[in-house]
């Protein structure tokens, strides 16, 4: 049985100061560039503006680009 207003469990997590949770500067910066990035891909291999005309490749390294801005965003605090 625990005192009353004590710990519960039996390991002690100290408390993180607010400068280990702020984020990097490259982080948003890396995020946004990498959505911008996979946007602009598949809008322009599907106007037909990429070289070589409209090929599934660009699209999935469009979509590569989103899912890579999306993980990104987890690492941001």
């Amino acid at each position: 049985m625990t005192p009353r207003g004590g710990p519960s469990g039996s390991r002690y997590n100290a408390p993180t100061s607010a400068a280990s949770k702020t984020s990097p500067t490259w982080v948003p910066v890396l995020m946004f560039g990498l959505l911008a990035l996979g946007i602009a891909i598949i809008f322009f291999n599907y106007v037909g503006w990429m070289p070589g005309g409209m090929k599934n490749l660009y699209l999935m390294v469009g979509l590569g680009s989103i899912l890579g801005g999306i993980i990104t965003a987890t690492r941001f605090h």
